[in-house]
């Protein structure tokens, strides 16, 4: 009996090494293989200048395009392969569950199925771009087999960057706060609000939600400069965090900015005649319906039919420890869109842009547009879903675009709340026409602006727009940022907008006493802290703050923790926290951890990197909705904060009289965003914190007078 139990137990001992092993080897096994690009030949010179930064030269667009790709690996190789295993449905085996999430995301929208519809109808230079792109990130994998993440990722072609933009875009204007609260079974809000967060990772939760952007005519700008102001609010690090470069080719592709892992292009920035830059709008662009199924839950009713429901199971690898696990999930789709399935019943939801990635087109021929006529018709196409455009160019035009595929809904139904999925006149298929979204050009304010706020609110008093003129079926937003608070009065400000006066705005520090900023400090103030010490001393530090964050005054640091929970409920739309338990965290933290109230903001507001020999620990300003942005960070041990997300890729564009364009950017940390033994990890960040910027060397003589590396990349097509 003895030796039928230990054989028994080595049996089972072996069964098990035999399926650990299998959960440790079977996800990259099991994965789909999909064919490498078209054979092409490219050639590419990438030249970096003194800050790392990637200039890269071809003779057309494809050989700059595979260089894109080469200089980004060479810098972040490692959140480039999460944007693949993302495209591809295999990031929770690199992330886990989190990853998982943006998996099932993935299977929910159809992200892939849309590219694979829709590739083909990309214009043909736009695909030889991204095809190019591609075998770049190809050949680097195949030349570093010892930093790939996964197994059987590469090769990757046109189709998985085609997803990439396919799976991203809609989560920028708040897709997010549709689908938490289904998968979760949650009640929707009636209007749920730009809430970012939840299965996605790395994408700007409404918390987390800002930017800034100004543009300066030259009739306003006291010297005849024409000036553009990119402040982009994204992560530090991670997959949205922008990457800068210059790119130039004999066809005539010139353009220098910034760009995120997974595109080809830069997104916002400059070229020769014209630039631009973008701040997250938040339209009402996707509808809730709930849908009437049958007693088997296959068919739905529509307009006195059932319909199939379609069904599709797709398997989640989940990371824990060395072990993949595989996790079945099913999605489903009705004619309205995808659907989720919970214990209050069965949602389709409908979003504009959905099906659609004709916005690589658009971006690719935004970068080439030479004139604000070729570039508004582009941006008139409506192939990008969401974000506001705020536009300059070397004739002097200035400009502001609400631009979203907005739905064209019809009159009476709550389209805020959820609808009947029965109703095939509740069904939208066409957009709000281009020109009938909120825009300004060329007002005579001679500025425009925008801080994530309403669009009626980009000119100044005597040009803005009225929100009457909006239908509500729109769904724009009517909310204003303190941000945007404080730009539009020093905005408005008489007096030319001069280069010094443009930076003091955007390095502005200063809070408005309005919106939630008020009735916080205002609920505070009007608080009885009888019989609570603690409290009382925190009311009264905080009644003397100056309505800034620039580190002088010793209720900044109160200020910036009681600030920014309220800062995060009111662009979610969500109740505000009451003022006691505001006021009472914020000073139980600074006393645990600094023993006092009035620590230096500079203190506990961190900058840091590390660790290694480029590590930083730098002193910070700004608050969460300050122009100068600190808008969120982790907790370290040490009780210091750790920001992770605010002002990151600056950027200041001039067109002078008779000269060429010039400009100058920073960043937080540096262009080699995932080498640690690089000097440009974090050669950047002492600038950053000084409220300085670099140059951009946009013009070719320019890069190579202050090259610091040159180097040639190129893909040869070997004949069989």
């Amino acid at each position: 009996m003895r030796k039928w139990t230990i054989r028994l137990l080595a049996g089972l001992a072996a069964l098990s090494a035999v399926v650990l092993i299998g959960l440790m080897v079977w996800e990259p096994l099991a994965a789909e293989p999909f064919p490498p690009p078209p054979a092409r030949a490219y050639r590419a010179e990438i030249v970096r200048d003194e800050w790392g930064v990637p200039h890269i030269y071809g003779r057309t667009d494809s050989d700059v395009a595979y260089g894109v790709a080469q200089a980004h690996a060479e810098d972040d190789f490692f959140t480039l392969q999460d944007v693949i295993a993302m495209t591809r449905g295999r990031y929770g085996a690199i992330a886990g569950e989190a990853g998982a999430q943006f998996d099932y995301a993935l299977a929910l929208l159809d992200a892939r199925g849309t590219a694979r519809r829709e590739y083909a109808r990309l214009h043909p230079r736009t695909r030889a771009v991204i095809e190019a792109y591609a075998a770049g990130l190809n050949d680097y994998a195949a030349a570093h087999q010892g930093e790939l993440k996964l197994g059987n990722l590469f090769p990757v072609n046109g189709e998985d960057i085609a997803t990439g933009f396919a799976l991203r875009q809609p989560f920028f204007f708040g897709l997010n706060g549709t689908i938490g609260p289904l998968v979760k079974g949650d009640t929707l809000l009636p209007d749920p609000g730009p809430a970012l967060g939840g299965p996605l990772p790395d994408r700007e939760s409404a918390e987390n939600l800002g930017s800034n952007a100004f543009a300066i005519a030259p009739a306003r700008s006291g010297d005849g400069v024409t000036r553009l102001v990119s402040n982009s609010h994204q992560p530090l690090t991670g997959g949205v965090a922008w990457y800068e470069l210059v790119v130039e080719s004999e066809e005539g592709w010139h353009f220098a900015g910034a760009t995120f892992p997974g595109s080809p292009f830069p997104f916002l920035g400059h070229n020769a005649d014209l630039g631009w830059t973008n701040t997250v709008n938040q339209p009402d662009m996707t509808d809730v319906y709930q849908l009437v199924l049958d007693d088997a839950k296959t068919h739905y009713r529509l307009d006195g039919k059932w319909l199939p429901l379609e069904e599709t199971n797709v398997r989640l690898p989940v990371r824990f420890g060395p072990l993949v696990i595989p996790v079945r999930r099913t999605v489903w789709r009705s004619v309205h869109g995808p659907v989720v399935v919970n214990d209050r019943g069965a949602f389709a939801f409908r979003y504009g842009g959905m099906g659609s990635i004709a916005q690589l087109d658009a971006y690719y021929d935004l970068n080439k547009a030479r004139t604000y006529d070729e570039w508004q018709a582009i941006l008139a196409r409506q192939a990008i879903p969401s974000t506001n455009f705020i536009y300059a160019d070397k004739a002097g035009t200035i400009a502001y675009w609400y631009n979203a595929a907005i739905p064209q809904r019809k009159k009476g139904p709550d389209w805020r709340g959820v609808l009947p999925g029965d109703r095939g006149d509740l069904i939208w298929n066409a957009l709000v026409p281009f020109d009938s979204l909120p825009h300004q050009v060329s007002p005579g304010s001679g500025f425009v602006f925008n801080s994530n706020n309403k669009p009626t609110v980009a000119a100044g008093r005597a040009d803005d727009l009225k929100d009457a003129d909006f239908a509500p079926e729109m769904g724009i937003e009517l909310r204003m940022t303190n941000r945007a608070y404080r730009a539009a009065r020093l905005l408005d400000e008489p007096g030319p907008i001069d280069r010094a006066r443009l930076e003091r705005i955007k390095y502005d520090t200063g809070w408005e006493r309005a919106g939630y900023v008020r009735r916080v400090l205002d609920g505070i103030a009007a608080l009885d802290t009888a019989g609570d010490p603690l409290l009382a001393r925190a009311q009264a530090i905080l009644g003397e703050w100056d309505l800034t964050s620039d580190g002088a005054g010793r209720a900044d640091s109160l200020a910036l923790l009681v600030l920014r929970p309220a800062m995060g409920e009111d662009y979610s739309g969500k109740p505000l926290t009451p003022p006691r338990k505001l006021l009472g965290d914020a000073a139980r933290y600074l006393v645990d951890n600094f023993g006092r109230l009035d620590p230096p903001l500079q203190d506990i507001l961190r900058l840091r990197r590390g660790p290694g020999r480029h590590a930083i620990d730098l002193p910070l300003d700004g608050g969460s909705d300050t122009l100068r942005a600190s808008t969120s960070w982790d907790l370290d041990p040490d009780g210091r904060l750790r920001v992770k997300h605010g002002d990151s890729f600056v950027m200041f564009v001039e067109w002078a009289p008779g000269k060429p364009v010039s400009s100058e950017s920073i960043q937080p940390f540096g262009a080699a965003t995932s080498r640690p033994g690089s000097v440009h990890y974090t050669d950047q960040a002492d600038l950053f914190v000084q409220h300085k910027l670099k140059p951009v060397r946009f013009h070719r003589a320019d890069a190579l007078r202050n090259a610091v590396s040159r180097k040639v990349v190129t893909h040869r097509v070997v004949a069989d």
